[in-house]
């Protein structure tokens, strides 16, 4: 019984580009019950209380297009999917991570909706989506809700689980490039671009990162040794195992000094400018709690400066300042310090902070700081005395435009001395407009995976585009990062299509990555079992270092289910949309809808890439003017209008004219030889397999395959063994044939008719036929009614996708539509396959007769039917 209730009957990550949009979504699906009948203007207090709970809401435009627009239809009144949508945005806006997109769609079942929203990360948009339910039906029902709570949970999980600031700086630099990204783990590890082409970042680290550049950089005493070696200026010092040999060292090298940890970071135990035998001395445990041990060097009279390092290049710099506190009389220095300085907005725990809160009992360098001053953390110093808390670790200001070129080159020397591609090199000096040497400043440290929000957020100066200096310094201008994908996509034939592809693309000394229904598959190689075309498995391919082209096919299922893997293509095949197939899953009802479906692998073509499409069927012809590339056409028929009209414009098709494969552009052909030479087509009869041959021809034109290789391939692709094996694969004995493939759907089993008509071979016609996944009844009529008409005899067995229950039920469904054939004699029922299949083997004989063994949709029908077969043809 329906309520007043919003529930959640399915909520899919899309994950890639989707029928919404470009980016990863959430879709809710959700039943309203009886709110249907009570749009937002219905509930008393409803809009008021969802107003003051978020009032940041007046900023979403919604439909209307102007600021507040979304309130205006509250209070015209909408429905709370709808309000679902933009609660759920504005939650994640909140909780700091930004997303803009969102819809929200009825279905055709009463109160059910789709909501759709921009998901950056999946585990944090959940929260947020459900977080979005709990206001929404606290304000219908007149509840308490604590939204502060509920932003600081979801706050921690942007932290917890989003990626740092620094890290997204570079993939929205890549982003911004056109490069592809694809987060590796939970943390910071980052791809960017595609298989053989892909780079790695981990935060300010690359996969050019040398590790023995991060160990000599750890290792100070060795940096400055090799630092000194190439004459860029250093502080003197050494290492001391003591603190009475710290001392010795200071008194060699003459006060003020700096105590510091040899392999630490990030300012953490430094303690500079110390001018007596006990401040050095109480100096040595401080650093040596931070490190492996402790080196004490020449005190450098300066400030402190970040410079960036990124490629051989300058990226920016940054100069730090002290951090001190202004005594008022009444508060003590730990007190002073929380109002003072910890109050910085630019402090903050999270890695999104460039600034860390200042705490005394974590800091022991700023202790010892203030003892030397004759304070410590209760002191009450007097109104208006300035008390030191922290002399170094606070970079604030940008002077990239201030750094003279010598400290530049200089800072350049260092990092390509220690082996970095990234560094930060810390420079003391009192004026970094000026070479060093001019005023006995130095390079004190160089450091690994440095901080990049010090240039990203500085508190005065401009930000510097770090993240694209990084992105810059990985890729070439003219690269993107991309390896040749083609993905493959249609109702019938997508899986040949795939197949014929890739072995093409062997053929061009190219390691292939393939994911289709087949499995996937590395070159020649499977190397996963079971259906390649779902997200996670094609995935893999995109990974791979090896792969230098990818052939990814996608169904409607899986675009509807988890979007493309991938976010642009170089060629998108379409092989056809027809009647459609599975319609009445995901509310999508009509051949038309379909439309919106397979177009968007047209949508992420890219600008220089191509969509091969199949020019006799009018809603792809429609669909071409959507590609951002250019449109191949394929065709039987070389007289089609839209061939004509495309050719005299100067556009590319992949045609049969008079028996012969052609390359037509504008009034130029390329002849690839006979139709029936063609071991897929069995000379030319199987006009479906034509269809798919003039597909993968299409889409490897389009990557620039010459004609030669385009015909030697096709000569060569193995139809029945390690080719497309159980699409249509014949089999033959006496004058008696058997055909293996796999149709499933009314446009495919036409054309299968179609093609055993071509074949020679007496009454009766029987065929092996395994009801698969689920279709409306509609469907199964059509078919029944292909069935009935074409064949003498049927033998109904069960598709190891459909559960036992469901199996029964659709055979007997199916047995009463057949009955009514014009040609069937006999309908036979065998749940067991490998029954099925050997008992119409067996009356099939060797003297006349054809016989259709469909292979199902679960995995395995087609090894069993193809080994039944071989065996009955005497090809085991």
């Amino acid at each position: 019984m329906k309520k007043k209730d919003i529930e959640f009957l399915d909520v899919l990550s899309l994950r890639g580009p989707n029928i919404w949009t470009y980016r990863p979504v959430l879709e809710a699906w959700i039943d309203i019950g009886e709110l249907e009948d009570f749009p937002s203007n219905t509930l008393p207090g409803f809009n008021e209380r969802l107003s003051a709970w978020l009032p940041s809401l007046i900023e979403h435009r919604c439909s209307i297009g102007e600021r507040g627009g979304f309130l205006q239809r509250l209070r015209d009144g909408t429905w709370p999917g709808h309000i679902l949508e933009h609660v759920t945005l504005e939650l994640q806006n909140l909780a700091g991570m930004q997303a803009g997109f969102g819809k929200a769609r009825e279905t055709r079942e009463r109160g059910v909706y789709k909501v759709v929203v921009r998901a950056r990360n999946e585990q944090v948009s959940r929260a947020a989506l459900q977080a979005a339910r709990d206001l929404l039906m606290a304000a219908i029902e007149d509840r308490p809700f604590d939204v502060d709570a509920t932003l600081a949970h979801l706050r921690d999980l942007v932290d917890a689980h989003c990626l740092g600031p620094s890290t997204a700086c570079i993939v929205d630099a890549a982003t911004e490039r056109g490069i592809p990204s694809l987060r590796l783990n939970d943390g910071n590890l980052v791809q960017l671009g595609y298989g053989a082409s892909q780079r790695r970042i981990w935060t300010a680290e690359t996969d050019q990162t040398s590790a023995i550049g991060e160990s000599i950089s750890r290792d100070k005493d060795l940096t400055k040794q090799l630092l000194a070696s190439c004459g860029v200026p250093i502080p003197e010092g050494r290492l001391v195992d003591s603190a009475e040999d710290a001392w010795a060292a200071a008194e060699d090298i003459g006060l003020p000094v700096v105590v510091k940890p040899y392999d630490g970071n990030h300012g953490r135990g430094v303690c500079a400018n110390l001018n007596s035998r006990e401040e050095v001395m109480a100096a040595y445990p401080v650093a040596r709690a931070e490190g492996s041990g402790v080196i004490v060097e020449r005190f450098i009279f300066g400030a402190e400066h970040r410079l960036l390092v990124v490629g051989g290049k300058l990226a920016a710099a940054a100069r730090g300042e002290e951090a001190a506190v202004v005594g008022d009389g009444r508060s003590t220095i730990v007190e002073l310090i929380n109002s003072q300085l910890n109050t910085d907005p630019r402090r903050g725990e999270e890695e999104e902070f460039p600034l860390t809160p200042i705490l005394l009992e974590r800091e022991p360098a700023a202790r010892l700081e203030l003892s030397r001053q004759g304070y410590d953390g209760q002191s009450i110093p007097p109104a208006g005395q300035r008390v030191l808390v922290q002399r170094n670790g606070n970079m604030t200001c940008d002077i990239t435009g201030l750094v003279h070129p010598d400290v530049a080159a200089a800072a350049v020397l260092a990092a390509r001395v220690v082996g970095l591609d990234i560094a930060g090199v810390d420079v003391v000096a009192e004026d970094i407009r000026r070479p060093l040497e001019d005023q006995r400043g130095a390079i004190v440290e160089v450091n690994a995976g440095p901080g990049l929000l010090m240039h990203l957020k500085p508190e005065s100066g401009e930000p510097r585009p770090v993240g694209r200096a990084i992105v810059d310094s990985l890729f070439p201008q003219d690269s993107q990062g991309r390896i040749p994908i083609v993905g493959v996509t249609g109702i019938n034939g997508k899986t040949v299509v795939a197949q014929l592809v890739a072995s093409l693309l062997r053929l061009s000394d190219k390691r292939v990555g393939l994911a289709c229904s087949d499995g996937l598959f590395l070159d020649q190689r499977r190397i996963g079992q079971g259906d390649g075309c779902h997200w996670d498995a094609a995935h893999k391919l995109l990974v791979n270092r090896a792969i230098e082209a990818a052939v990814i096919e996608s169904d409607t299922q899986h675009i509807l289910r988890e979007g493309l893997v991938y976010d642009r293509c170089q060629v998108a095949v379409i092989t056809g949309i027809g009647e459609g197939d599975h319609l009445g899953e995901y509310d999508i009802h009509e051949p038309e809808q379909l439309f919106t479906v397979l177009r968007t692998l047209v949508d992420v073509v890219l600008p220089g890439g191509a969509a091969v499409l199949n020019a006799a069927d009018p809603q792809l012809v429609e669909m071409a003017e959507l590609c951002d590339g250019e449109v191949i056409y394929f065709a039987r028929d070389p007289e089609l209008p839209v061939i004509r009209q495309h050719l005299a414009a100067g556009g590319r098709a992949v045609l049969v004219k008079q028996g012969q494969l052609v390359l037509a552009q504008g009034r130029e052909e390329t002849d690839l030889g006979a139709v029936a030479g063609v071991p897929l087509t069995y000379d030319g009869r199987v006009a479906f397999q034509v269809d798919n041959l003039l597909a993968a021809i299409g889409a490897t034109w389009a990557l620039g395959l010459s004609a030669d290789l385009m015909r030697t391939g096709v000569d060569t692709f193995d139809v029945g063994q390690a080719g497309v094996p159980g699409r249509f694969t014949v089999f033959q004995r006496g004058l008696a044939t058997v055909v293996v493939d796999d149709a499933h759907n009314a446009d495919a089993l036409r054309a299968l008719v179609a093609a055993l008509d071509t074949f020679p071979g007496q009454p009766p016609r029987s065929a092996v036929f395994a009801p698969g996944l689920a279709r409306n009844a509609a469907a199964w009529q059509a078919q029944a009614a292909i069935l009935g008409a074409a064949f003498d005899q049927v033998t109904l067995t069960t598709d190891s996708s459909v559960p036992a229950l469901a199996a029964d039920t659709r055979r007997e469904q199916l047995d009463l539509a057949l009955r009514a054939g014009p040609r069937l004699q006999q309908c036979v029922h065998q749940p067991d396959t490998r029954l099925a299949i050997e008992h119409a083997l067996a009356a099939l004989g060797d003297d006349q007769g054809v016989l259709w063994i469909q292979t199902g949709e679960g995995h395995g029908g087609a090894t069993l039917a193809l080994e039944l077969a071989r065996q009955w043809a005497g090809r085991a």
